[in-house]
């Protein structure tokens, strides 16, 4: 008695051996297919990483154009500016009543564990005046140099006994940054491409620091 499904005669070897071949060629073509695939990714990974490599020493290569940029801004520039300041100083603060006598450029000095630099002093017997040289002013800057004034006598004490002033000199103003040192009793004195100006207003009274300081009243 039979299940009634249909009867089949048993493979044959030949048979056998026709299906053992396709599993074989079909295990052979997923491992090609892999290899190949394998290869595109090694392919891929060492386009990405040439790519890597490049970027960074693009990179690299553009930080130290821009560190040798800076470096001639702020170094050869800002030595410019220096010049073209204390080239005009003496005779704008003598408009603002203060006749200077000489002016010394960057001096500086170690202070306890710190190392300090200024831009510009501008000297006379009674009186100094302490330049700060910026190409770009920002408030930040001003804040720092009124810390730093307040030390000024003791920076150099050799000037500790007369009045002394501030000023900060710029090319360029940062959000209202020139305003603010006006306010906080400091001159403010503007290169241009071929002069400077002192930019207070007439009626301006400087801030003194040191033994004799006096604060301005706010306009």
């Amino acid at each position: 008695m039979t299940d009634g499904s249909p009867h089949r005669d048993p493979a044959t070897p030949q048979e056998i051996w026709e299906i053992l071949r396709e599993i074989s060629s079909a295990q052979q073509e997923t491992e090609r297919r892999m290899q190949a695939t394998d290869r595109q990714m090694q392919e891929t990974d060492r386009r990405l990483q040439a790519t890597d490599e490049l970027i960074t020493r693009q990179t690299r290569a553009a930080d130290r154009r821009m560190v040798e940029l800076d470096r001639l801004f702020n170094g050869q520039w800002g030595k410019l500016m220096e010049s073209l300041v204390e080239g005009d100083l003496v005779g704008l603060l003598r408009q603002r009543g203060i006749a200077v006598q000489h002016t010394v450029t960057n001096p500086r000095q170690n202070y306890g564990e710190r190392r300090w630099e200024l831009d510009i002093v501008a000297v006379n017997g009674e009186e100094v005046v302490v330049v700060e040289v910026k190409t770009t002013l920002r408030v930040p800057d001003v804040d720092r140099f009124i810390t730093r004034l307040n030390e000024f006598p003791e920076l150099m004490p050799e000037y500790a006994s007369r009045r002394v002033y501030g000023a900060v000199a710029y090319l360029k103003a940062h959000q209202e940054s020139d305003v603010r040192a006006e306010r906080l009793g400091l001159f403010v004195i503007r290169a241009t491409g071929s002069s400077a100006s002192i930019t207070n207003r007439d009626e301006f009274t400087p801030r003194t620091f040191g033994p004799r300081s006096t604060t301005p009243s706010r306009q």
